[in-house]
């Protein structure tokens, strides 16, 4: 299939990569140009974007983190990217109780008056209890810390993303 992605025009290529990173376009934009003759395989494709994601700027990897929602808003649900939104649902972060709800947003508005930006876990194949247990402990991480959980959150859900992508 990767030898499919190798021939996509520059605009299929860049739409069906955009959203690996949360509304991150640059980034597959980048990883078009890397292209050259076309990637070895899908590893070699995941490699170099994964590359690309790294050697951002420290500004442009904090913007890259608030481009993720906050779990479990249930306000802002309709705005979801559809990569987020399948995400969070599969985790049951649209099913909450009372209880539950208004411990997440606690602990968002906590986190992101703390760290400068969002909650970031990759939900996927996690309970909410898993995630809500991961959103207890992190929080009290140092600042430093907390960064560099959150880059590595970041490129798990990208990673998942390609899969996905693999997949088809």
């Amino acid at each position: 299939m990767i030898n499919n992605f190798n021939k996509l025009p520059e605009s299929q290529f860049i739409k069906l990569f955009a959203n690996i990173f949360e509304n991150s376009i640059f980034i597959a934009e980048d990883l078009y140009k890397k292209k050259g003759d076309g990637f070895n395989d899908f590893e070699d494709l995941t490699k170099k974007m994964m590359d690309i994601f790294d050697n951002t700027t420290k500004e442009q990897k904090l913007k890259i983190l608030n481009s993720h929602p906050d779990l479990a808003n249930k306000a802002k649900i309709s705005s979801l990217t559809v990569d987020s939104k399948k995400e969070q649902q599969s985790a049951g972060l649209d099913s909450f109780t009372k209880e539950e709800f208004n411990e997440f947003k606690d602990l968002n508005d906590k986190y992101k008056k703390k760290f400068g930006f969002p909650f970031i876990f990759a939900v996927q194949g996690k309970s909410k209890l898993e995630i809500l247990n991961n959103f207890r402990q992190r929080i009290s991480y140092d600042v430093n810390v907390e960064f560099i959980e959150s880059k590595k959150q970041v490129k798990k859900i990208a990673n998942i993303r390609l899969n996905e992508i693999k997949k088809k």
